[in-house]
């Protein structure tokens, strides 16, 4: 690793709440020295002149945001040549500052193929503002805000930011 490590966090999102984790996981790995681009999974083409990657993605009814899927299904060879790690952002409560969660099904899968380094769950946020009829109704019911952390978000991109070094 160089002495300034290139990394890319990239990321799929529904309503933002995901690319607004990502970004604060920039802010963090740019305070602790790496040099970072935050980008939306779908428009990541190459890795070439990347040191390390984080790849988030947003979880509806456990499964994993399709442009994370995605591109860790065009990146794969790619992705296993660096050292990697995934968050998956969307638990609507305090459940993921309570305890780690473990990766599901498709975040696990993605975890096993690439070897990566680690995964975290983050809280997610939905609003009234949230597009679908689904997502205002769960609103009305009591069963939305906003639960990320970003002094967790920021601890987790630390210890990315100390493995880089």
């Amino acid at each position: 690793m160089t002495d300034k490590p290139n990394v890319l966090v990239a990321y799929g999102t529904k309503n933002g709440s995901t690319a607004s984790i990502a970004k604060i996981v920039g802010e963090e790995l740019r305070d602790q020295g790496a040099s970072v681009d935050v980008r939306d999974a779908a428009t990541v083409r190459s890795l070439e002149g990347y040191d390390a990657v984080v790849i988030g993605g947003a979880l509806y009814t456990g499964r994993w945001h399709r442009a994370a899927r995605r591109f860790v299904r065009r990146q794969s060879a790619a992705l296993r040549q660096r050292p990697v790690w995934l968050f998956s952002s969307g638990p609507l409560d305090d459940s993921a500052d309570r305890s780690d969660i473990p990766p599901g099904g498709q975040v696990a899968a993605a975890v096993a193929k690439i070897n990566a380094r680690g995964h975290a769950t983050f809280g997610g946020r939905l609003t009234e503002s949230a597009p679908g009829f689904i997502a205002r109704a769960m609103v009305r019911n009591g069963h939305g805000g906003d639960f990320r952390n970003p002094e967790r978000i920021k601890i987790w991109a630390k210890q990315i930011a100390q493995e880089l070094q």
